[in-house]
């Protein structure tokens, strides 16, 4: 008989995610994992098979919190001033207080390499799809605009995204917010 699991896997799986999105991917042991999500490693291995596991459901886990900013791009009829406030929406997101994390996505496709970690590499790239899909529909809402230049303009939106993720952890919050009214100026 199958012993009962002690815990709540999703408690667990957020407090993971806590941890890759401050330490990263490398840097975060099983046995810090242990630590953190109050675990042990036959629990960890038994439940999610291996560190990479539990790093593809800290994934999910984001993916599912960060569904309240995306859900409101999603149903937004303002086009660019909806993805204009995505913008400033994922820097509340991605902050503890003062402190700026980034996007836990960005923060670790920084620091993997897809040869050797092609499952997570596909997990990621499908959530950064699944966002520059929503700017293009937002973009999409201005009927004066060509397919070309919403590809175009979608791109780079998703490159400021993702600098703006990195610069997050560096630049305040007032730098951060100069970078956005910048982006969406000539939108």
């Amino acid at each position: 008989m199958a012993r009962k699991k002690q815990y709540i896997e999703q408690e667990v799986i957020k407090k993971a995610m806590g941890l890759f999105w401050r330490n990263g991917y490398e840097a975060t042991s099983v046995r810090m994992l242990e630590r953190e999500m109050g675990i042990n490693q036959f629990s960890i291995y038994s439940s999610f098979n291996n560190k990479q596991g539990v790093l593809l459901e800290s994934v999910k886990y984001y993916k599912k919190q960060i569904n309240v900013i995306k859900e409101k791009l999603r149903t937004s009829n303002n086009g660019v001033v909806g993805l204009k406030q995505y913008f400033y929406d994922f820097i509340e997101f991605s902050s503890e207080g003062e402190i700026q994390k980034g996007c836990l996505v960005t923060n670790i496709v920084n620091e993997i390499n897809e040869e050797q970690e092609p499952e997570v590499m596909f997990e990621l790239k499908r959530f950064a799809n699944e966002i520059r899909a929503l700017f293009i529909s937002n973009l999409k809402q201005d009927d004066k605009k060509e397919n070309y230049l919403i590809e175009q303009q979608a791109d780079f939106l998703m490159n400021t995204l993702l600098g703006l993720s990195i610069a997050s952890k560096v630049f305040n919050k007032k730098q951060l917010k100069n970078s956005i009214e910048v982006a969406f100026t000539n939108m």
